[in-house]
């Protein structure tokens, strides 16, 4: 398993041309890792298909920040131990979605979700199980070929919104969004993914502009902590 000494963040950019031979298999997530501090620091970049007319993915209002909030420990219940997740829910924005496993592939990236199966997440498995101690990252597409995918509506999430991950234990942890921040697709901060101490969650997609050369600016984070379990 290759682990770069620091985070680098690539896109895979094979935009689409005009000729309708081509390939329009869509547009990837990669992501390199790095542990530092016993931190793993995971910076994401996807490339939108660029469908002609398509309005661009909401975004949050004037979140670009260094950082999450600390949020306080209100309403935070005790971890639970690992258990893989299977589903997740966000009902503000109609996600109801099945979850993947990703890891890294041979070069040590971060793997996506099929591009053409829109409605479909990816849980890093080297990362916290949704409801264990540490901080779980759930990632999905915004977009592809077709157009919107499970996380076309993340942007608008805001604290409060109501986030919850089935298990294969059969537990339904529930999370509550306490911050939404808007990054640089090269500059995701480690500090995104540090240990709390509290069972946290992530949900992360692209964001921001897009050019047809380098795909998307941004990353949309969702920072969330469970808030029950039952």
């Amino acid at each position: 398993m290759r682990l770069p000494e620091r985070p680098e963040y690539i896109a895979d950019d094979h935009p689409y041309d005009d000729d309708p031979a081509g390939d329009r298999s869509g547009w990837g997530l990669r992501a390199a890792l790095a542990v530092m501090a016993g931190t793993v620091a995971l910076g994401i970049s996807i490339m939108a298909a660029g469908t002609g007319g398509q309005a661009p993915p909401p975004q949050p209002e004037d979140v670009r920040r260094e950082a999450g909030a600390a949020g306080g420990r209100a309403g935070v219940v005790e971890p639970l131990p690992p258990a893989v997740p299977t589903w997740v829910s966000i009902p503000s924005i109609e996600v109801e979605a099945p979850l993947m496993n990703v890891g890294l592939d041979p070069e040590g990236w971060v793997e996506a979700p099929p591009q053409e199966i829109a409605n479909l997440a990816g849980w890093y498995e080297d990362a916290a199980a949704p409801g264990a101690r540490g901080t779980a990252v759930i990632v999905g597409h915004v977009d592809n070929a077709a157009g919107p995918a499970v996380f076309y509506g993340l942007g608008v999430l805001r604290p409060g919104d109501a986030v919850e991950v089935i298990r294969e234990d059969g537990v339904a942890v529930a999370f509550t969004v306490y911050d939404v921040a808007v990054y640089d697709k090269d500059q995701v901060p480690p500090s995104v993914y540090h240990d709390t101490g509290r069972a946290e969650l992530r949900l992360i997609t692209c964001g921001g502009s897009f050019e047809q050369s380098s795909g998307y600016e941004d990353n949309v984070v969702v920072y969330a902590r469970m808030t029950d379990a039952g």
